[in-house]
């Protein structure tokens, strides 16, 4: 797979990315260097965004919201089109670079790209969806009705595990709704945003819009804080940890913007003795296992009925067995690399505190070395048995390939330790009982944003809203009525009458 042809593609040639400072790319500063978490190599370096950058990039963002938001939507939404007809052009080479660059499976690599493509299109018959209501007036000869306009320029801030589509997750309504961009991308992944957003300049330019409705500026958390500071920016949608997220929803809350907030998962599922265990199995270790346990709704906890946690623990280590770990660019193998070696430290601290905390290690982890793996970021897929699921480092979310697995008597007793902890964002049952499914489902069941039945915790569809509670920020991008989010509410009221009634039956008589 010769990835220096999708780089070509992408339009990312080596020689040209530290000094272009092409259209709608605002970087002037020192390079930042992208190194391959897959074999250690530099993929190549681009300019860091310095406040004279950024400042131009606001400038040119809001001097194109003057004339995009008068675009009808629909309008926008032909524009929105064209752009998923581009990345459906240039599927096979981004996923490529989503999956060097950041080192999930080539699979996933690719899937997120039909992500991106999928929210376009949701978001091109949104964009003559974009209802209001109309309401009864209390007083004779009056309508009612409220309408939604757009916000402004909206910051987008995206973390490295999914160096793409939650960036389109949010552009892609934000665009729709009259709204124009800034994205701040993870600085570990600074060639997947600069390839959207070369991606982007080409419709731009077939049909000669202004500078600005995309942007992109790159560099570190300094970039974060001068987005969410700045009053210019009326939303901000952060992903990222939930330590990220505190700062960054008090910043924008001091100055009374909007913020919208994917934080941190610590998800689990519950196994009943009705579950088909077959389907247990490939759902659980994909979850644990998807992405190098590197997503938000990365399987973190598996909680087993007494009766059939023996034979779950079996089936789980005698699959994990068979787990091929390598090169994500070959498609025969399921675990790609950490995103880097810090990463990986992390991993092995979260292995030895477990154990010290009496964890039980079923399956062992530890880091791979040799042949293929000379970057130093690829690790074993790990489960660790626990009696106590208020254990420090079970609460804790490690963002690697860790599963902790514990007992449960009562299903009552299994949500309840589900729900035991400051996250909020995905929970699954395992169940083929309705009764147990719809007391999952309940308001006495998950306290999640995202509760699943015979499916697991990860791999969510842009139809519906996307989002977490509790720790998890609260927020909600992709489908359902999420758009809402990058608009302002108006209410109206007309009286067309020759009269002026007042509302509550005031009388003020002149």
């Amino acid at each position: 797979m010769n990835i220096e042809h999708s780089l070509k593609v992408l339009g990312l040639q080596k020689e040209n990315l530290g000094t272009s400072t092409g259209r709608e790319f605002f970087g002037t500063g020192d390079l930042i260097s992208s190194y391959s978490p897959v074999d250690g190599s530099l993929i190549g370096a681009v300019r860091a965004t310095t406040r004279e950058d950024y400042d131009r990039a606001v400038g040119a963002a809001q001097e194109a919201f003057s004339t995009w938001r008068l675009m009808p939507a629909p309008k926008r939404g032909e524009i929105v089109r064209q752009f998923g007809d581009k990345l459906r052009a240039k599927k096979q080479e981004l996923g490529q670079l989503v999956s060097y660059e950041m080192g999930k499976s080539l699979q996933e690599g690719l899937g997120e790209v039909q992500e991106m493509i999928d929210i376009c299109d949701f978001a091109v018959g949104l964009s003559r969806q974009l209802y209001g209501l109309t309401m009864h007036s209390e007083r004779p000869g009056h309508r009612m009705y409220e309408q939604w306009h757009p916000l402004g320029v909206v910051g987008i801030i995206s973390a490295f595990n999914f160096p793409v589509a939650v960036w389109s997750w949010n552009s892609a309504l934000a665009w729709i709704c009259g709204n124009v961009s800034i994205w701040k991308g993870s600085e570990k992944t600074p060639l997947c945003s600069i390839a959207c957003q070369n991606i982007w300049n080409e419709v731009a330019e077939d049909n000669n819009l202004p500078e600005g409705i995309s942007c992109i500026v790159t560099g570190d958390g300094i970039i974060g804080n001068w987005m969410t500071e700045d009053k210019r920016l009326p939303l901000i949608s952060a992903t990222g940890s939930t330590r990220m997220g505190r700062i960054v929803g008090a910043k924008v809350a001091e100055r009374f913007g909007k913020s919208l907030l994917e934080l941190g998962g610590n998800n689990a599922i519950i196994v009943t003795p009705n579950a088909d265990l077959k389907m247990t199995i490939i759902g659980a270790i994909f979850g644990a296992c998807g992405t190098a346990g590197q997503r938000c709704t990365t399987t973190r906890r598996l909680i087993i009925h007494d009766s059939v946690y023996d034979e779950v623990k079996n089936k789980l280590a005698q699959a994990y067995g068979q787990l091929r770990i390598g090169n994500p660019l070959d498609q025969n193998n399921h675990v790609g690399p950490l995103i880097d070696k810090a990463a990986v430290e992390l991993y092995l601290q979260s292995i030895v505190q477990a154990k010290q905390q009496g964890g039980n290690v079923l399956v062992e982890g530890g880091v791979l070395t040799g042949s293929g793996y000379e970057s130093g970021c690829y690790v074993k897929p790990c489960i660790i048995e626990v009696k106590d699921s208020s254990l420090p480092i079970v609460q804790h979310e490690t963002f690697a390939p860790i599963l902790y697995i514990m007992k449960y008597s009562e299903l009552a007793d299994a949500v309840s330790m589900q729900n035991g902890v400051v996250q909020g964002l995905s929970s699954s049952i395992m169940t083929t009982n309705m009764r147990e499914a719809e007391y999952f489902l309940s308001v006495e069941g998950s306290d999640c944003g995202i509760a699943n039945v015979n499916i697991g915790t990860s791999g969510a569809e842009i139809g519906g809203a996307f989002g977490g509670e509790k720790e998890t920020g609260g927020g909600r991008e992709s489908g359902s009525d999420s758009w809402r989010n990058y608009m302002r509410r108006q209410t109206n009221t007309i009286n067309y009458s020759s009269q002026l009634p007042l509302a509550q039956g005031i009388k003020f008589d002149l």
